[in-house]
């Protein structure tokens, strides 16, 4: 059951039998890729334990306060779950995401001023969604996509791929192209289950020949990129095309952390960057075969 700050503490408190059941900074790997997050939780609103002593699982409530000065309540788990229905930091609280979405009914404030209450918030009960036994209907496929009429691992050119948009991106191709063979305007790989609505996905590099798809991650200016439910999102893209027959290399920049096997960490697009992502292919496919397409 989900505890008030206090509870939860002197719980672990209790449990662990020391004063500082977790020592500042324990969690800092954990929270140092959510920076919106950061800013927002205040260790005076929270009775002065940092959120570096606080697990990213840990079941408790906490207060945090946005840019505009909203005050709100939520778990770890809601706050770092909150992106991905928009690309827009508001996202990351509940008052301002309501007042960019007209459509959707504007939350009430849950804390007005948590932090000056002398008395603990009073404890809520989990509320449980009813489980429908309604049949899940399948998904509404695009209907201009052209992967149905191609085998599963396929590599093409998809008009329904967004056009990139980041120059790191471009400069990586660029860079790669210069050291690598490989075929450009290919944009999709073919994959056995709809991926939302599309039976596509859309790597930002397709190596066709080799059949390795190759991403590059970073949080984005709002931080809401590849974070929180977009980092599920990616884990189940790299899942569908593995099972066609594909790997996946992602640069993970920033903080993110690496979310498969041949995942690198960087901080920019770099000659060095190049020469790992030529050594994880190698792992991937063999020297043999990757050195007949080097230029």
């Amino acid at each position: 059951m989900t505890e008030q700050i206090e509870a939860w503490w002197g719980r672990r408190q209790r449990s662990k039998a020391v004063d500082v059941p977790y020592a500042i900074g324990e969690y800092r790997a954990d929270w140092e890729r959510y920076g919106v997050l950061v800013r927002q939780y205040h260790p005076d609103l929270n009775r002065g334990i940092a959120l570096t002593q606080i697990p990213p699982a840990a079941d408790v409530y906490l207060v945090w306060e946005c840019d505009s000065g909203h005050r709100f309540v939520a778990t770890p788990t809601e706050q770092r779950q909150r992106p991905g229905q928009s690309r827009r930091r508001s996202t990351w609280c509940p008052d301002c995401a309501a007042a960019a979405d007209p459509k959707r009914p504007r939350a009430k404030s849950v804390v007005a001023a948590a932090a000056a209450l002398p008395e603990p918030l009073p404890a809520w009960p989990n509320v449980r969604r009813p489980v429908s036994s309604k049949p899940r209907r399948p998904p509404k496929l695009c209907a201009t996509s052209t992967a149905e009429r191609l085998g599963v691992g396929q590599a093409f050119h998809s008009s329904c791929a967004p056009v990139p948009a980041s120059a790191a991106e471009a400069l990586l191709r660029q860079k790669l192209a210069a050291r690598l063979s490989f075929e450009p305007g290919l944009n999709a790989v073919r994959v056995a289950r709809p991926f939302f609505t599309h039976l596509e996905v859309w790597p930002d590099i397709v190596l066709s020949d080799l059949r390795v798809a190759i991403e590059y991650d970073t949080t984005g200016r709002e931080g809401v990129e590849h974070v929180g439910r977009r980092e599920d999102v990616d884990r189940r893209k790299d899942r569908m095309l593995r099972a066609a027959g594909w790997e996946v290399i992602r640069i993970r920049c920033g903080k993110l952390r690496p979310l498969g096997p041949h995942d690198i960490a960087a901080s920019g697009v770099t000659a060095k960057l190049i020469d790992r992502v030529l050594d994880e292919l190698r792992a991937i496919r063999g020297d043999l075969i990757v050195n007949c397409y080097l230029v």
